[in-house]
């Protein structure tokens, strides 16, 4: 269509046809490509790498990472959709098919001679009325109850993997995020740890109040399930060590080094008889139990003396899981065995390990208060526990993003036929041909619920025409993707996240309105500034 432009004046104009035709084609494709991802009834794609490497997923941020684009413009258009998930954690998919939609409808009117410009100048009024429009159109909520939360997490998660799979992980994001959430404090998404075990099948995924450690004991003799337990979080050496610098010992002969190895040993033996002495202080009845969790080494030796005196101790420790140690379980890290008091201890109603071939786990469950939780998830091969473990991330921000925002947004499309109809009547307010622009922003932004309707197998126009006509009665409505009739998204409990909209309607149209003023594409030297910049960071 770009072919039909006015090019019989100057070369200028010609070069400028060129890099429109360039840009929104390369916007087109890579719309095309995911669009068809967008929804719960979204199809999935099959990545495949250069060595035989196979990922299959519809997370549009997994793809876009993934993806080996070339096409400059169409790079420039990943960054920007990446950079939105960064931000937001969701929306990726929407940004890029809201970007190519916009160049799209504005090819429509670049064909009828319209300057790029007067377009551009439409697009932003267009942009800042659909922002206004978005702090009428959201719901402030005072009170985030947890069906409110369900909600929100259902909603992001049953796009990403299959309803079963997603209804369960629901329930886990939500409890997880309300077990570490601190009045008054930002959530900290760190402390809900994703543990993944190749085991069963994808449907048993479960919420642990506490921690999964990815180890076990190093003793045969130690014992296998504790109750009650008191928790032991230390880093301290207990095995001979090397020096940490580069030294020689010099012996006059091998008794002097048989004295000086068996200090060592001495030293070393006597911190261990310093938990031991604190286990039989704390540990007065039968029925309660002692774990030592090491970030260091623990040597045979004094694996043996801990053996004995029934103590399971675990060695080597990740460094991230001392902090959640003590988030869940209380008591303190402890960096020296001087002053060893009892109130040092934290405290787990059960503590064992479970073994799967040749890996060993070792679950620390019951934990009073537990500001540190970890999601374990199950599945029978690699490709679905890494598309569970997207989503995982996807569903944990968007219910981050609520509790933060406070507010929240119908979905199914609400959002998007409500704003239309409120840009057409902005565009009468508009002089000139600027509101050429609105009226292409207009068109444009139903892109989401016309790709929502396309696949679920309804016809995109005519599902829209009646979404349209049921918003002109006044009713916030959606599309209902199993019937493809109108629903009301709050009594469904369908939302979408504010501040997922918010990104993208401020993004969106600001790179389409660049794009469009590119007159010129040209080759630049490798040493351009900014050219070493990782992805996403300019934007």
């Amino acid at each position: 269509m770009l072919s039909m432009i006015k090019q019989a004046g100057t070369p200028a104009d010609a070069k400028r046809g060129q890099s429109l035709l360039l840009n929104i084609s390369a916007a087109k494709g890579l719309q095309s490509v995911l669009k068809s991802n967008l929804g719960p009834k979204g199809t999935i794609k099959m990545l495949v790498s250069g060595g035989g490497d196979i990922k299959i997923t519809k997370d549009g941020s997994v793809l876009l990472h993934e993806m080996q684009i070339q096409h400059p413009t169409a790079a420039l258009i990943a960054r920007t959709a990446t950079a939105q998930d960064d931000i937001t954690g969701d929306g990726t998919t929407s940004n890029i098919i809201t970007i190519g939609e916009l160049l799209k409808q504005s090819e429509r009117y670049l064909a009828e001679n319209v300057h790029p410009r007067v377009l551009s100048e439409g697009i932003n009024l267009a942009k800042d009325r659909v922002l206004e429009f978005l702090e009428k159109f959201k719901q402030t909520k005072n009170t985030l109850d947890r069906e409110l939360l369900v909600s929100i997490a259902r909603s992001s998660l049953r796009t990403k993997v299959p309803v079963p799979i997603a209804d369960q992980l629901t329930e886990h994001v939500v409890d997880a995020l309300l077990l570490i959430r601190k009045d008054d404090e930002p959530l900290d998404l760190f402390m809900v740890e994703t543990m993944t075990m190749q085991h069963r099948t994808d449907g048993e995924s479960t919420l642990v109040k506490g921690l999964v450690l990815d180890h076990g004991a190093r003793h045969p003799d130690m014992p296998k399930k504790l109750t009650n337990c008191f928790i032991l979080t230390c880093n301290v050496s207990l095995e001979f060590e090397k020096t940490e610098v580069n030294s020689n010992f010099l012996y006059k002969d091998h008794e002097q080094r048989s004295r000086m190895i068996d200090g060592e040993h001495k030293l070393i033996a006597q911190r261990c008889r310093q938990i031991i002495e604190l286990k039989n202080h704390v540990c007065d009845t039968p029925d309660k139990s002692f774990v030592v969790i090491n970030q260091k080494g623990i040597d045979p030796i004094c694996l043996d003396m801990f053996a004995k005196a029934g103590i399971l101790a675990l060695r080597r420790a990740k460094r991230r899981n001392m902090e959640r140690l003590t988030l869940a379980c209380g008591g303190t890290a402890m960096n020296s065995l001087e002053d060893l008091t009892p109130d040092l201890l934290g405290h787990a109603e059960l503590v064992y390990e479970h073994t799967i071939g040749e890996d060993k786990y070792t679950f620390v469950e019951g934990v009073k208060n537990p500001f540190s939780c970890t999601i374990l998830i199950k599945g029978p091969n690699k490709h679905t526990i890494e598309q569970i473990k997207d989503a995982l991330r996807d569903g944990l921000r968007a219910v981050k993003n609520t509790i933060e925002d406070g507010v929240v947004i119908p979905g199914g499309g609400a959002f998007q036929v409500a704003a239309h109809r409120d840009l057409l009547e902005f565009k009468d307010t508009v002089q000139g041909r600027t509101k050429l622009g609105v009226q292409a922003f207009a068109d444009a932004i139903l892109v989401v619920p016309k790709t929502l309707a396309e696949n679920s197998g309804f016809d995109p126009m005519d599902t829209l025409i009646k979404l349209q006509d049921e918003h002109a009665k006044g009713h916030i409505v959606g599309l209902d993707i199993t019937s493809g009739e109108p629903m009301n998204p709050i009594q469904e409990g369908v939302y979408d996240q504010y501040s997922v909209l918010k990104q993208i309607y401020r993004s969106a149209p600001v790179i389409a309105a660049q794009l469009l003023l590119v007159d010129e594409i040209i080759k630049a030297g490798k040493g351009m500034r900014g050219s070493s910049v990782p992805d996403g960071a300019q934007e």
